[in-house]
């Protein structure tokens, strides 16, 4: 079970996003995997999957367990160096969550990473399509960063900004990231005793940026440190996410929680998704659809294709366009599954048609209702 503390944060959170270090997830002493820990976190996941939650693990550690493997002993690698690392640890990362979760009865799935895929619409999309349906099938996916093609200029830096851009993705209500410390200080708590815990911080401004780039600097393991956490909070919070920092070298290290630091978003994750999408400010194009599919959208449903009459313009899947009434007022907005070559083969159509018109179906709708907002 979930500590208490835990709960109350969780209360309305439908869907989690957590992130390990590598400290957590490599034993120090011999270099491999902590499979004792990685299970007790497993266990920690399985009760949250109980509860009816979806669960996205963000893990770091295939560097690490790379390097020992190869035997890369010195401290700073070379690039390709690090890419090799990757590629020799990934898979046994992957083994060893494997491992661990198939002993509480939940199956995995990896998922690979890199910046464009959550700043590319298109590719946004499609990995959003794949993480959902890994949760349909009850899997936990196992995010991290695909370190053996990135390179500087293109990564995402540390895995908590990529933990923070996942959370986005699948539209988290929480992002919790395990830490060596429970939490955000007024200082440094190991060299200042006197430095004060901050249990919740309603809201990030330039002051609580500045404690963790100083005093909190160097709080923290891996490439990150306190500092990556605030800015992973920002963006987090920027989508409706709030963001949990805790202590989590421990076996359970959920189930232990007690003293943490929250950092609360300024609105929800639906209502942030939805004032992004409104506020498109040049939609690509417009779908022009009939009455009852302009009634169907006012009682909450999704855009079939057979609901629609015309398609103006040219675009891609995952832009976003206007949605047009018969009387030519723009009824709502939305991220399309399809481009616009592909709705004008498929308008007036019913959803079972699309992959005989297609040669692939993405779904049956054109526009998802959660990637929709009425205006």
């Amino acid at each position: 079970m979930t500590s208490e503390a835990l709960k109350s944060v969780l209360a309305n959170a439908r869907r989690i996003t957590i992130k390990v270090g590598s400290a957590l997830v490599v034993d120090s002493a011999t270099g491999v995997a902590d499979a004792a820990w990685m299970l007790g976190l497993a266990r920690d996941i399985a009760d949250l999957r109980a509860e009816g939650r979806s669960v996205l693990l963000v893990s770091s550690g295939a560097g690490a367990l790379g390097r020992r493997y190869l035997g890369l002993k010195r401290a700073k690698l070379k690039l390709d160096e690090k890419q090799a690392a990757a590629a020799a640890g990934q898979p046994r990362l992957m083994s060893a969550w494997e491992a661990a979760f198939s002993q509480v009865g939940l199956k995995t799935a990896q998922v690979l990473l890199t910046r464009e895929d959550t700043e590319k619409r298109r590719r946004w999309l499609n990995a959003r399509a794949t993480v959902d349906t890994l949760f349909d099938m009850g899997c936990v996916p196992i995010v991290n960063e695909n370190d053996t093609v990135v390179t500087e200029e293109i990564r995402y830096g540390d895995n908590d900004r990529l933990a923070a851009r996942a959370a986005q993705l699948i539209r988290s209500e929480v992002l919790i990231l395990l830490s060596d410390i429970d939490g955000l200080y007024t200082d440094d708590p190991r060299r200042n005793p006197e430095a004060q815990h901050i249990p919740v911080v309603e809201k990030l401004d330039a002051s609580i940026e500045a404690m963790a780039g100083g005093a909190n600097e160097q709080a923290g393991v891996g490439t990150g440190g306190m500092a990556t956490k605030i800015a992973a909070a920002k963006i987090a919070g920027s989508a409706g996410c709030a963001t949990l920092i805790a202590f989590g070298q421990t076996i359970r290290p959920l189930s232990s929680i007690e003293k943490f630091t929250v950092i609360r978003p300024q609105s929800s994750a639906t209502a942030a998704y939805k004032s992004w999408i409104a506020g498109t400010v040049v939609p690509a194009g417009k779908l022009m659809l009939d009455e009852g599919a302009v009634r169907a959208l006012h009682n909450g449903k999704s855009l079939l294709p057979s609901g629609i009459v015309d398609v103006v313009g040219a675009f891609d899947k995952g832009d976003s366009v206007s949605i047009v009434a018969p009387s030519g007022a723009e009824v709502a907005r939305g991220i399309v599954t399809y481009s616009a070559a592909a709705i004008r083969l498929i308008r007036g159509r019913t959803s079972k048609d699309i992959e005989s018109l297609l040669g692939y179906t993405a779904g049956d709708e054109v526009i998802h209702r959660d990637d929709m907002v009425l205006v």
